[in-house]
C-alpha cells in the first residue's frame, strides 16, 4: 500500500492553542484517559480532568518546552520524544481497554525543545495504520504552540497501539494522547476503517467544548468556529435558538445541544459556501447539522435549500418539513474518489436563505494489513526471551504499518487471503544474550532464521524447524542440549550449528542435507556424534542421548541389581533366625551325639591301622 498523501495542511485545522482534555464520559461509555507525555507526576486541570503521568510508552526520553509560559494548560509544557537511539518506531501501548470504538487525541508541540531549531519529519500510526505526517519544516505558529489532532477508531484486542516512525534521524514528539470510549455505532462506515477529523466546526459561535468551555460533549468533541472554513462571500447572519432544541444528545452519535443553538444563515439571497482542505485519492464521511431555530420559519416550504458538494447536488434541505422547528436534523454523505486538495461545499437557496449549525468532514482511512495476531505473540516472545535492544525498535506490530520498514532485522510478506507473516529474521551479530522462545513454532510462515554469532543459550525449542524453514543459523553461540526432532521433519537446505555445545546423536535426515546438495556445519560441538565429520556414538547411544534400548538395559540391570540386593538382605536375615532362635528335639541330639562317638572310633582305628602298616604287618580283628 502506497503512503496516504498526508498534506501538511490539517495541522491548521487542528490547531487549538489553549485545548485541552475532554471531560469524562457517561455511562455506558464511561472510560477515558489522558496521559501528559513527559510529566513525572499526575494533576488535574482547571476543567477538572483528571492527567495521568507518563506512562505505557516503549522508549524515548522526556523534556519540556523551551517556553513553558507560553502555554496555558500544564499538560501542554512537557513532551516526550524518541531519539534514533531508541529505534526507529516507538510506541505507547496503551492496555487493559475495553472492547469497543475510541476517539483518540493527541497534543504534538515541539518548541524548539532542543534548542536545534528543526522541526522534525516523523509519521504516527494507531493500530498498525497511519493517520499523521508530520513534515519539516513546520507551520511557525504550530511549532511554537503545537496542535491537537483527533480520530475514531475501534480497538478489537483490548490495547491501543499509538506508535512513531521516524524519517531520517529525526526525533519524532507528543505532547498528550487520550483515549475516550464512545458508542461502537457511531459514526458507522464500515469495520476496517479510521476516521480522523479533517474539520469539526460550529456555525455562529466561537471556539467551544471540552477543554475550550464547561459545554459538555459525551465524546469530547472540540469545535471550532465555521469562520475558518467559510468562503467570504456574500452577507452572512448570525442567529441564536430562543429556548433548546430537541432530537439532541441521543445514540448513536450524542450531537450536543450546544450545536444546534446558535447557526449561520445568507442574506441577500446569497449562498453559502465552506471550503475544507482535504488530501486527494482518500474518501471523506460529511455529516450536516441543522436546526430550524429562526421563529419566523413556522411552516413546510418556507425555507428550502439545495447541498452541493464539489458541484454534485447531494439534497434537498426543508428542515421544517422534516423535523419541524426547534429540531435537530442532522444527515451524512460520503465523498468517493476525491481527486483534489479542496472539498467544497455549498447551500444553494431554493425558496429563503439557507442556514446550517454545523458540519463534521472526516477522512476514511483504510485499515493497513496486520501480522497474524498468532505470529505477533511469537514476535513479542522473542523479543523478550531474545532481549533484543531497544535501538532496533521492535515496538507495536511487526509489519504493519506497510508504509514502514518491519521491525529491524524482520522481512515480512503477504499471503493470499490479506495478512502479514514473518518470512525472514536476520539478527547476526547483535549482543543477544538470552535464549530462543518456544512461541516461535507459531511462525509457521519462517524461512531463514539467523541468530548467528551472539551469546545465545539454552536447548533448541522443540518448535524449531517448521515446515517452511530453509535456512537455519544458530552457529557461535552457547546453544547445549540435543537437536530436535522437528529439524528433522522440515525442509531445511542450509544448516550451520557449529561452535555451541550441542549433544546426542545426530538425526539421519538432517546429515542427508548435504548428500542433496545442501549445506550443513555441525563442528565445534563435543558432545555431537554420528556424523561424517563426528565420532561414532556410544553403544545404545540416539539422537536424542540415551536410546530406548540402553534405557531398557540399564532398566533390567537395574532390576537384577535390586533383586540380588534383596535376596542377600533375605539370607543374612534367616542367618540371625538360625543363631538366635533355633533349637533341636531331644531325640535328635542324642543321635548327633552317639555319631560324634562312632566318628572319634572310625578316626581313631584309622591310625592305629596306619602305625601297623608301616611296621610290616597287618593286623586282624576278631568279629565281635
Amino acid at each position: 500500500m502506497s503512503p496516504f498523501p498526508f498534506s501538511f495542511f490539517f495541522l491548521f485545522l487542528f490547531f487549538l492553542p489553549s485545548s485541552s482534555s475532554s471531560s469524562p464520559l457517561h455511562y455506558p461509555y464511561n472510560f477515558s484517559l489522558h496521559i501528559d507525555c513527559g510529566s513525572l507526576s499526575n494533576s488535574s486541570d482547571i476543567f477538572n480532568t483528571t492527567w495521568v503521568s507518563d506512562r505505557y510508552f516503549t522508549g524515548g526520553s522526556i523534556s519540556v518546552v523551551s517556553e513553558p509560559l507560553h502555554f496555558q494548560h500544564t499538560q501542554e509544557k512537557t513532551l516526550r520524544y524518541f531519539p534514533i537511539s531508541s529505534g526507529k518506531k516507538n510506541c505507547y501501548i496503551i492496555p487493559n481497554l475495553p472492547l469497543g470504538k475510541y476517539q483518540l487525541r493527541t497534543f504534538t508541540v515541539y518548541d524548539n525543545y532542543n534548542g536545534k531549531g528543526h522541526s522534525p519529519s516523523f509519521d504516527v500510526s494507531v493500530e498498525g495504520t497511519v493517520v499523521f505526517q508530520w513534515r519539516s519544516p513546520w507551520h511557525e505558529s504550530i511549532t511554537r504552540s503545537g496542535a491537537y489532532s483527533d480520530l475514531f477508531v475501534a480497538v478489537n484486542d483490548g490495547e491501543a497501539d499509538v506508535c512513531f516512525y521516524s524519517i531520517a534521524t529525526d526525533s519524532p514528539v507528543i505532547g498528550s494522547i487520550e483515549v475516550m470510549q464512545v458508542d461502537s455505532g457511531s459514526y458507522l462506515v464500515n469495520d476496517s476503517s479510521i476516521l480522523v477529523n479533517y474539520g469539526r466546526f460550529s456555525s455562529g459561535s466561537g471556539q467551544w467544548g471540552p477543554g475550550f468551555t464547561n459545554d459538555s460533549d459525551r465524546f469530547g468533541r472540540s469545535w471550532q468556529s465555521d469562520a475558518e472554513f467559510r468562503a467570504k462571500i456574500g452577507g452572512i447572519k448570525a442567529i441564536s435558538a430562543v429556548k433548546n432544541v430537541v432530537n439532541v444528545d441521543r445514540p448513536p452519535n450524542y450531537f450536543p445541544m450546544k450545536l444546534y443553538l446558535s447557526a449561520i444563515t445568507a442574506v441577500g439571497g446569497g449562498t453559502l459556501e465552506y471550503i475544507l482542505p482535504v488530501d486527494a485519492k482518500l474518501d471523506y464521511l460529511l455529516w450536516f447539522h441543522f436546526a430550524e431555530i429562526d421563529v419566523s420559519v413556522n411552516k413546510e416550504g418556507k425555507r428550502v435549500f439545495d447541498v452541493e458538494v464539489n458541484g454534485v447536488n447531494v439534497s434537498r434541505v426543508d428542515i421544517y418539513k422534516e423535523v419541524g422547528s426547534f429540531a435537530a436534523y442532522d444527515f451524512s454523505y460520503v465523498v468517493k474518489n476525491l481527486s483534489d486538495t479542496k472539498l467544497i461545499v455549498r447551500l444553494v437557496p431554493v425558496v429563503g436563505a439557507p442556514v446550517i449549525c454545523g458540519l463534521e468532514n472526516y477522512a476514511i482511512i483504510p485499515d493497513d494489513l496486520k501480522t497474524l495476531p498468532q505470529q505477533v505473540v511469537a514476535m513479542k516472545a522473542l523479543k523478550e526471551s531474545l532481549k533484543v535492544p531497544d535501538r532496533m525498535g521492535w515496538n507495536g506490530d511487526p509489519c504493519a504499518p506497510t508504509t514502514w520498514d518491519a521491525w529491524e532485522g524482520v522481512t515480512c510478506h503477504t499471503t493470499k487471503n490479506g495478512s502479514l507473516v514473518i518470512s525472514q529474521i536476520d539478527l547476526g551479530s547483535q549482543g543477544l544474550k538470552g535464549y530462543i522462545s518456544d512461541q516461535i513454532g507459531l511462525l509457521s510462515n519462517l524461512v531463514s532464521l539467523n541468530l548467528s554469532s551472539n551469546s545465545l543459550g539454552g536447548s533448541l525449542p522443540w518448535g524449531l524447524g517448521q515446515k517452511s524453514l530453509v535456512k537455519l543459523d544458530l552457529s557461535n553461540n552457547k546453544f547445549t542440549g540435543p537437536l530436535p526432532d522437528s529439524l528433522a521433519s522440515s525442509v531445511l537446505q542450509i544448516v550451520y550449528l557449529n561452535g555451541n555445545a550441542l549433544e546426542g546423536q545426530v538425526p539421519e535426515e538432517l546429515l542427508s542435507i548435504g548428500v542433496h546438495g545442501g549445506a550443513i556445519d555441525l563442528s565445534g560441538n563435543k558432545g555431537l556424534c554420528g556424523g561424517p565429520t563426528l565420532p561414532d556414538c556410544p553403544l545404545f547411544w540416539s539422537k536424542n542421548g540415551l536410546s530406548t534400548a540402553g534405557k531398557v538395559a540399564i532398566g533390567i540391570s537395574s532390576l537384577v541389581f535390586i533383586c540380588v540386593v534383596l535376596l542377600v538382605a533375605y539370607i543374612c536375615y534367616k542367618r540371625r533366625q538360625n543363631d538366635y532362635d533355633f533349637g533341636l528335639p531331644h531325640e535328635m541330639m542324642s543321635l548327633a551325639a552317639k555319631r560324634n562317638r562312632y566318628q572319634r572310633q572310625k578316626s581313631l582305628m584309622t591310625l592305629e591301622m596306619e602305625s601297623q602298616h608301616a611296621k610290616g604287618f597287618i593286623p586282624t580283628y576278631n568279629a565281635t
